[in-house]
């Protein structure tokens, strides 16, 4: 045998000399590959999002082919991101948040009266906001500071917040026509090439709240709390002040959506944000984010706020009365825990 053609012992697997300069790759190293595996939650739900489209499409081509319906769906839908998205934080510190609904309608109630008084919206979006976050600071100190349970704490909330807006209005509500010919309404809630402004506002809450989840340490410190809070604890991070955190993250997206809706319909109802809770809390589990906690995805969320958005029109369009919309609310929830149960492994 040549000196060319011997085998050299000094590189991996007896590789000759000529390839010894050469680096070699597993097939799961390729960038691709790692991109799905990562991002396979989400990517889960945009194929389901993509399926269900095709069904819908395929049942009333009619429908589904104007811009009208998807102009129409556009319209409602960053009001249920500006939730779905801060709560895919909360979920993941394995806790839950039923209050946002009526932190939904309180804010937004603080907002018209700001607004019915005569003041700039301007104003009332700022009161709007501190009045979430105050909300979200309250709820989150029950939870960590009082020891309650997160599921009957924040229920207790909701149906407490809910309550006095009630009783304080008499089921009143307000008409706030006035916004229309206002900036805050031009800048926030207007339309840009036939596509409603609020669209781009949400799209740019979810890139934001994915770059702080993915890419800045209070991300990866929800993480590490909602895996285990001893380890985390160890780790020198303050378990409780980032639970805190994350309900008045919660708090703040609540405020921000309830403000939407009523700049959507100017008008402001004291049943504002009832309606979101099953629908929400349905599309943080179909995006990919599991119950127990550490794991979690922003941009899955959002898919699944999308594709929740479009069962009922979906539904309606292919026949179906609009009583069967929260049958199949209830069962994606269903399916989509089982199917987390079972890839529990992969995500650990």
């Amino acid at each position: 045998m040549s000196k060319a053609m011997e085998p050299d012992l000094q590189s991996p697997l007896g590789r000759t000399s000529g390839q010894a300069g050469k680096e070699w790759s597993h097939p799961s190293d390729h960038w691709l590959r790692g991109f799905v595996i990562d991002n396979r939650a989400a990517l889960g739900t945009l194929g389901v999002f993509i399926f269900m489209m095709a069904v819908f499409i395929i049942a009333n081509p009619t429908v589904f082919t104007t811009w009208y319906l998807y102009s129409s769906v556009l319209t409602t839908l960053p009001v249920a991101l500006f939730v779905v998205v801060p709560l895919v934080f909360v979920v993941t510190c394995d806790e839950i948040d039923l209050s946002f609904p009526a932190t939904m309608g309180f804010a937004s109630w603080v907002f018209a009266l700001v607004v019915q008084a005569g003041y700039d919206p301007f104003l009332g979006i700022a009161a709007a906001l501190v009045t979430g976050t105050l909300l979200g600071f309250l709820v989150g100190s029950l939870v960590v500071y009082g020891g309650l349970s997160s599921l009957i704490a924040t229920l207790g909330m909701n149906f407490l917040l809910r309550g006095l807006i009630q009783i304080i209005n008499e089921g009143r509500s307000m008409a706030l026509t006035g916004l229309a010919d206002s900036s805050a309404y031009k800048i926030f809630s207007s339309q840009l090439w036939g596509i409603p402004v609020q669209v781009f506002w949400a799209i740019a809450f979810v890139v934001f709240s994915a770059l702080l989840y993915n890419r800045h340490r209070f991300g990866a410190q929800v993480r590490a709390v909602g895996d285990n809070p001893d380890s985390a604890k160890q780790m020198g991070i303050d378990v409780k002040r980032v639970k805190v955190k994350v309900f008045v993250f919660t708090g703040i997206g609540a405020a921000i959506a309830g403000t939407f809706s009523v700049m959507i319909n100017f008008t402001w109802w004291p049943t504002a944000g009832d309606g979101y809770l099953l629908p929400v809390l349905a599309s943080v589990f179909v995006g990919g984010t599991p119950t127990w906690g550490g794991i979690g995805t922003v941009v899955g969320g959002a898919i699944g706020a999308v594709t929740v958005s479009f069962i009922q029109t979906g539904v309606v369009a292919a026949g179906l009365s609009g009583f069967y919309v929260q049958f199949f609310n209830g069962l994606i929830i269903i399916l989509s825990l089982l199917g987390h149960k079972w890839n529990q492994a992969r995500y650990r």
